[in-house]
C-alpha cells in the first residue's frame, strides 16, 4: 500500500462559533489557525477547515446495508481501538446517532465498524474502522 498522505477539507457552516465549539470540544480536535469567518482543526492528522457559509445544509440519504447513509458526508478511517474509544465518548456526550456505531457487511472483504452523525450545521460525518487497513479497499 503506498504511503498515505494528509489531506485538506473545508465545508461551510451556518454558525461558526457553534461548530467551533462542536469540533473541539465534542470531537477534541486541535484547533489551528483561525479568523473571523473560519477555523482550521488538526482531524487525525489532516486538516480540515470550517467555513461561515449561512444556511444548514440539506440531508439526502441512499440506501446502504439496510441503513439511509447521508450523502453527502466526510470523515476518517481511525484504529478499532481509537473508534471504539470515540464511539464511547460520544455515546458519553449523547450525540444523535444517524447510524448508531455497528459492525457493516459482517464477514465481508469490506467489513468496518461504522458510525454517523450530524454537526451543528447539518454536514453529516462518517467515522469508521478496519480491523485491517488491508481491507480499506476490499472487494
Amino acid at each position: 500500500m503506498k504511503e498515505l498522505r494528509p489531506f485538506h477539507l473545508a465545508i461551510p457552516v451556518s454558525n461558526l462559533k457553534e461548530c467551533r465549539t462542536f469540533y473541539s470540544e465534542v470531537l477534541m480536535l486541535k484547533e489551528g489557525r483561525s479568523s473571523d469567518n473560519w477555523v482550521d482543526f488538526n482531524f487525525y492528522g489532516h486538516q480540515f477547515v470550517i467555513h461561515q457559509l449561512g444556511e444548514k445544509s440539506q440531508l439526502i440519504k441512499n440506501n446502504v446495508d439496510g441503513h439511509g447513509v447521508p450523502v453527502p458526508h466526510f470523515g476518517v478511517v481511525l484504529s478499532m481501538d481509537d473508534w471504539l474509544a470515540l464511539a464511547e465518548n460520544l455515546k458519553n456526550k449523547s450525540i444523535d446517532f444517524i447510524i448508531e456505531p455497528y459492525i457493516r457487511f459482517k464477514g465481508e472483504p469490506g467489513e468496518q465498524a461504522t458510525m454517523f452523525f450530524l454537526d451543528p450545521s447539518n454536514n453529516a460525518l462518517e467515522f469508521k474502522a478496519f480491523n485491517s487497513l488491508e481491507n480499506l479497499f476490499a472487494k
